[in-house]
């Protein structure tokens, strides 16, 4: 047995998953910081010594100056036997670098070198010489110092001068005894900042599952594709029930508003029922109706390992499906009555025959005639009055359906329906087949099983600039409280408690072509039940 392959280690950075990535980068920006602060504050820390040892020096050197036994040595014949030991006495005090006393000329009288003594300073004293102190940088005998330099005696009567000074060498050993505790506040910061940074790296591993920022990428783009290739429409909801994705097909069945992604599903305006389907148990399957579209809609809590995120719901169009079952429905109930009226047809040719063989002609002439003298009327009264040849068809393909059941189908005599009334209604012969095709087989189902009269009237004309569109039937009539639920997705009469009086889906379809054309339906009682449906007619184009 082969064993399996071992994982291959990542150590390129950009092999790294994003959690790592976000670590490395986290660590990285903060060390940084550290580093800058830390140089930050040491600068500060150096600036701030210089100045605090400027101001100290001058405040020596102002003391030194103001003394009355340096006023007195500098006007000797050896200033120097009585300033040396009186500036090393102050420089061993007060802790500084050098305390030089000077004449005016720059001739020093001390210093913390003897040999030096007689020998110029070096630096600048014109400032002082003018009266004025003076701080400053320079680099003397002892190298770098910050120094003062101060007058003794008025501007204009300078005597001499002073200059005391700390050399940067042992302002840096000041300094850096400053160092160690911002090393440690960096230390801490720092790790402080690799807890923090290595927990939300824990939480973002768990989230992105280990991938690394291309993988991801690459996820993200075949998702992508999948969701916008799909024929299916798909709908994510989280588990408040708000939209966190829907696909193009879905926004297309489903006709959902742009910004749709964040909005509560009951929000979205949807028909009641399929609402409830989403958003309710699981379903597999169910047709429903949108604005436009019959759906066949499927829906399930979304899993992710065994929690519950939302609900995943998945549409398919159904419209062409539903058209072609609708035609093949008509079809087979047309086959089915034209089978019977063929054997019935039989049947009386065979009774004509007997009749002609026992000698009574006349009565086998009557026999043959009736029938279809009736079944001619009928067609001739539809092709006089109904131009659309598509609706003719159909009614005289339900006249026989319901012949054959028995029930008498009659187009009223105010019938009269020409091609350009449906193009003003906005109605194709596809939509009024479906509406007319529907109704009249609602009214046939209705009258199954009930007694004489069974009877159902057809009207189709123009009223009002409206085209109406009227199915009666004779049968046991629709309870009010159910009327407006009659073209409900679903609804249907046909339970073993209630009476035979409703298609479901085809009452829906009829509801749902009624409303796309702008138009109105309403359900009353008479002998039993009056479906019409009025749809408004356009104002014909200017020639």
């Amino acid at each position: 047995m082969t064993s399996p392959k071992p994982r291959r280690r990542r150590w390129w950075p950009g092999q790294w998953s994003l959690a790592r990535q976000l670590l490395a980068a986290q660590l990285l920006v903060v060390l940084l910081i550290v580093a800058g602060a830390a140089t930050l504050a040491y600068l500060d820390a150096r600036g701030d010594s210089q100045a605090a040892a400027a101001r100290r020096a001058t405040a020596i050197a102002l003391t030194v100056a103001d003394s009355p036994e340096v006023r007195a040595a500098l006007g000797s014949a050896d200033p120097s036997r009585v300033l040396q030991p009186y500036a090393e006495a102050v420089r061993r005090d007060t802790g500084v670098d050098f305390v030089v006393v000077m004449a005016p000329d720059r001739t020093r009288y001390s210093h913390p070198n003897p040999e030096l003594i007689g020998q110029p300073f070096i630096g600048t004293i014109a400032p002082a010489l003018a009266g004025d102190n003076l701080t400053e940088v320079y680099t003397g005998t002892l190298g770098p110092s910050v120094r003062a330099v101060v007058p003794v005696g008025k501007p204009g009567e300078v005597v001499g001068l002073v200059s005391v000074g700390i050399t940067t060498a042992a302002l840096g050993a000041e300094v850096a005894r400053s160092i160690p505790p911002l090393i440690v506040a960096g230390l801490a910061l720092l790790a402080v900042a690799a807890v923090v940074a290595a927990g939300l790296s824990r939480r973002l591993r768990r989230v992105t599952h280990g991938l690394g920022a291309e993988e991801l990428a690459r996820m993200y783009r075949y998702y992508d594709a999948v969701l916008h290739s799909a024929r299916e429409g798909i709908v994510l909801l989280d588990g408040a029930g708000r939209v966190q994705l829907a696909n193009d097909e879905a926004r297309r069945l489903l006709v959902l508003p742009a910004d749709v992604v964040g909005l509560p599903i009951d929000q979205v305006d949807l028909p009641g029922a399929l609402r409830a389907a989403i958003t309710a148990g699981e379903r597999t399957d169910e047709i429903h109706l949108t604005a436009e579209r019959v759906v066949v809609l499927s829906a399930a809590p979304a899993r992710s390992g065994e929690a519950d995120v939302g609900r995943i719901v998945t549409v398919r169009d159904h419209t062409e499906v539903q058209e072609l079952a609708g035609e093949l429905d008509t079809s087979r109930r047309l086959y089915e009555a034209l089978r019977s009226q063929a054997h019935e047809a039989a049947n009386r040719l065979h009774t004509v025959v007997s009749l002609i063989e026992l000698g009574r002609p006349d009565d086998a002439v009557r026999l043959a005639t009736e029938r279809l003298s009736t079944a001619q009327q009928l067609a001739d009264r539809i092709v006089d009055t109904v131009a659309e040849p598509i609706v003719a068809a159909l009614l005289l393909g339900k006249s026989a359906v319901a012949a054959e059941q028995g029930i008498d189908l009659v187009v009223t005599p105010d019938t009269e329906l020409d091609p350009h009334v449906l193009e003003q209604a906005g109605v194709s012969a596809g939509d009024l087949v479906t509406l007319l095709g529907n109704l009249v087989d609602n009214a046939i189902d209705a009258l199954a099983g009930t007694g004489a009269p069974r009877r159902v009237s057809v009207t189709v004309r123009e009223d009002a600039g409206e085209l109406l569109l009227r199915v009666a039937d004779t049968g046991p009539g629709l309870d009010p409280a159910q009327a407006e639920l009659a073209f409900r997705r679903g609804w249907s009469s046909k339970t073993a408690d209630a009476r035979v009086h409703g298609r479901g889906l085809g009452l829906a379809l009829v509801g749902q072509a009624v409303a796309r054309a702008g138009g109105r339906i309403e359900v009353e009682r008479d002998d039993g039940v009056v479906f019409t449906a009025r749809i408004p007619l356009r104002a014909p184009a200017p020639a």
